[in-house]
């Protein structure tokens, strides 16, 4: 079995093992704004036992100080300084391909506008000031006229980036449009698909480690997609919660490039040791709970904590025979899940 075929075990809690958390919010913290009950209290003793928390996130909208001030009105320990957006990893982008004080058209909001300040390049918002770059980040005011003026912009040449690709949010209604959805709409109008700054591509983690000075860092999120898939391109251990977009049986059926290192039903994760997974004649266990693979099929037996039911799962699941790239269906991931909600 190579190295990643199973969820990893640590003896020491995930909190001392590494040193900085960089930790997605929306679905990880919050929900929709509402906050995810226990999340502040396990983020208070991380900080306590010593581990530095960065808030990584893929919305552009908000300002790293407004973010922060969310976050202590939770009772989550934070200042700008510890959040990390996609507006500012955009933005260095930007300043590392642009002349100081080059306009850039900005369809989003205040986030971006900040970012691209701080960086020394100036925010416009029509494509007669001649920008030599759009910049789309996500904001519930996006509307027609600012698309339209950043399509002429990138039809006339302008360099376009996007904070992010996140197609949908997560919301208490369900999933709604992002900006991954929205910059379909000037990448359709123009034929240029924007540089991507936000997770999984890399630039965002760059951004992170550059402001944390992380030397071991461990990210945290909720999706396969964007956060997991993020680790892997940069060689990062993760580890996912189950707090928001993914579900147990999309984290059993996951392909190699989007394993989280680390299972865990919430925040309270970083706060343990994670339990080493036995394997012998196919089986795989976890505690009280034993599962195989056969075929196309799980299989699931034992009782405990759900938890440790999916870590046994997603091993059987994610090695079969000396081929840890197989993958089973989610219909497969269903029918052994059920098992677990007895």
């Amino acid at each position: 079995m190579t190295e990643g075929a199973r969820p990893r075990g640590s003896q020491e809690p995930l909190d001392t093992a590494y040193d900085v958390a960089l930790l997605d919010l929306d679905g990880v913290v919050y929900l929709g704004g509402t906050a995810i009950p226990g999340a502040a209290e396990a983020l208070r003793k991380a900080d306590a036992a010593g581990m530095r928390l960065a808030y990584v996130t893929n919305n552009a909208f908000r300002t790293p100080a407004a973010i922060a001030a969310l976050l202590t009105s939770f009772g989550a320990p934070a200042s700008p300084q510890d959040v990390v957006t996609s507006a500012q990893a955009a933005a260095r982008l930007l300043a590392e391909r642009l002349p100081a004080g080059a306009p850039v058209l900005v369809i989003g909001g205040s986030g971006l506008r900040m970012a691209l300040r701080e960086r020394g390049l100036r925010p416009v918002s029509t494509a007669a000031d001649k920008p030599q770059a759009v910049i789309q980040g996500y904001s519930p005011d996006v509307n027609y006229s600012m698309l339209a003026e950043g399509g002429l912009a990138v039809a006339a040449g302008a360099l376009f980036v996007a904070s992010n690709g996140d197609l949908t949010l997560p919301s208490r209604r369900g999933r709604q449009p992002g900006n991954g959805s929205l910059i379909q709409v000037v990448a359709t109008a123009t034929g240029v698909q924007p540089l991507v700054a936000g997770k999984p591509e890399p630039p965002l983690h760059r951004e992170s480690v550059l402001r944390t000075g992380a030397r071991h860092p461990l990210v945290v999120g909720d999706r396969l997609d964007t956060d997991i898939e993020g680790a892997h391109r940069v060689g990062t251990d993760s580890m996912l919660v189950l707090t928001g977009v993914t579900g147990p049986a999309e984290a059993v059926a996951a392909q190699p490039s989007q394993r989280p290192t680390y299972l865990a039903e919430d925040l309270t994760g970083l706060l343990e040791p994670h339990p080493e997974i036995s394997a012998e004649d196919g089986a795989f266990g976890c505690r009280g709970w034993t599962a195989r693979r056969r075929g196309d099929r799980l299989e699931l037996d034992g009782d405990g904590e759900r938890i440790d039911g999916l870590r046994a799962l997603c091993a059987a699941a994610w090695a079969e025979a000396g081929d840890p790239d197989a993958t089973v269906s989610s219909e497969a991931a269903q029918a052994a899940l059920r098992r677990l909600e007895r």
